[in-house]
């Protein structure tokens, strides 16, 4: 299961990175955001699915199947909470990562912190 997330993970940065350099030429990086509705500026996710509220949409499916084939980290149970540990994308929902199993992976807290402030 390891080789597709590899695979998936470096195909992404791989179309991130020709994404970017796009932008960074002019390509099209002035219609990229959007205005939330508490004022904050959030990059747009072209082609994401979003709820009434403008989040985008999620599924808990994903997620249980997640915890099936990898088990929490601290307790070794497929179910229930997973003390010190979060789930995450390892390709963002809103750089248009997939949420899906093959697109999350057991992250410390601390570990989650970080890349949420370079993210």
């Amino acid at each position: 299961m390891r080789v597709p997330l590899l695979l998936h993970a470096v195909l992404s940065v791989a179309l991130l990175t020709c994404s970017s350099v796009t932008i960074a030429k002019g390509g099209g990086a002035h219609g990229s955001h959007s205005t939330g509705t508490h004022g904050h500026h959030e990059r747009a996710a072209p082609g994401v699915e979003r709820d009434s509220y403008g989040h985008i949409a999620r599924s808990e499916r994903p997620k249980a199947e997640f915890k099936k084939l990898h088990p929490c980290p601290s307790t070794g149970k497929a179910y229930g909470a997973c003390p010190g540990h979060v789930i995450d994308h390892v390709i963002a929902l809103k750089r248009g990562g997939f949420d899906a199993s093959h697109n999350m992976q057991w992250q410390t807290i601390q570990q989650a912190k970080a890349k949420d402030r370079w993210e």
